[in-house]
């Protein structure tokens, strides 16, 4: 058992690197293709918040260590999250090959759930909890894009009335306010994201007997927030090419309104303890805030097969979680 628990703590760990290097890499797209920070700066800036972020809070973690399957009382449960954890890993791998800004967190939450199916039966899976946590996955994009199409209209119209429309002080005033704005929005990842490997993390040491609730360890906040934040410090430059140019064209006033947008919705569900993709939160306000500027010159296509990634994810994650799991634990373990 303790075997088992050293490999749940590496690989959740590993999932936070890659997450890191993954899905930090939108938080600071619209920065780096702005010019509003180098690449060298937004990185090590991203790194920094998203570490602090990470250890700030913990009922996002509460959240996936509880509700989908409950731990004290799952059978197998050491197991499913080893193959929950080797599942998300090879989906976050391949999408990051692809440069596909795919979500970190339906993977992570689908490999959960075909890992207890197939360690536990259909009948452990909390279907009302899971249930509740898809819903926030699939509205926190439509709230993003709506929301980050209302406030580039405002600022749009606030530019308008000021009077001040001479482009180039547009573009350094609001490539000033994006330095700002990128690190909430690395804070807002942080204190989000990876708080789902360290949910994963307090599942198997309540299935294992370590602890009886779900409380998240000083030691596993930190240790997944330093996982996180050296991902970061790799860059995800594969996944910055395609949120920063080929979704559309993002200027200093629309990289602003996006990331300033992300946040509001991220730490919104951070406060309410509701996972979310904070890659299709991103993506989308960018959509939204871009589709007020360059409506016709938004890449559809790029976007249309970001869209069936996201709908593929969260099947494939269970299909690839139940096939690991029965592979791993029933014909070779």
């Amino acid at each position: 058992m303790l075997t088992y628990l050293i490999v749940i703590v590496a690989l959740a760990l590993l999932f936070d690197f890659i997450n890191g290097f993954h899905d930090t890499a939108n938080a600071i797209a619209t920065s780096i293709s702005t010019r509003a920070l180098s690449p060298k700066i937004a990185v090590v800036m991203a790194a920094v918040l998203n570490f602090v972020g990470a250890i700030v809070s913990s009922e996002v973690a509460k959240t996936v260590g509880g509700s989908i399957a409950n731990p004290a009382k799952i059978e197998n449960g050491v197991e499913i999250v080893i193959a929950t954890l080797i599942a998300a890993i090879i989906w976050n791998l391949l999408t990051w090959y692809l440069g596909i800004p795919s979500s970190s967190s339906h993977t992570l939450l689908g490999a959960l759930a075909g890992a207890v199916i197939a360690g536990a039966g259909f009948h452990s899976v909390n279907w009302g909890g899971f249930t509740q946590i898809i819903i926030i996955l699939i509205l926190s994009p439509i709230i993003a894009f709506a929301l980050g199409y209302v406030i580039m209209v405002l600022i749009k119209y606030i530019v308008i009335w000021s009077g001040n429309t001479s482009r180039s002080k547009l573009n350094r005033m609001f490539r000033t306010l994006q330095i700002l704005s990128a690190g909430l929005l690395s804070y807002s990842h942080g204190g989000n994201d990876a708080q789902k490997a360290m949910g994963i993390i307090v599942f198997g040491l309540v299935a294992a007997g370590y602890q009886t609730d779900l409380n998240v360890p000083l030691w596993v906040k930190i240790a997944a927030a330093l996982a996180m934040g050296l991902g970061t410090s790799i860059g995800g430059w594969r996944i910055i090419k395609t949120v920063s140019g080929k979704i559309v064209k993002i200027e200093p006033i629309n990289g602003f309104a996006a990331d300033l947008t992300s946040s509001l919705v991220i730490q919104f569900s951070t406060h309410l303890g509701k996972p979310l993709s904070t890659t299709h939160v991103i993506s989308s306000a960018i959509i939204g805030t871009g589709s007020v500027l360059r409506f016709h010159e938004v890449q559809w296509a790029t976007v249309g097969r970001m869209i069936i990634t996201w709908v593929i994810t969260i099947p494939i994650s269970i299909a690839l979680a139940y096939v690991i799991y029965s592979v791993l634990f029933n014909w070779i373990l």
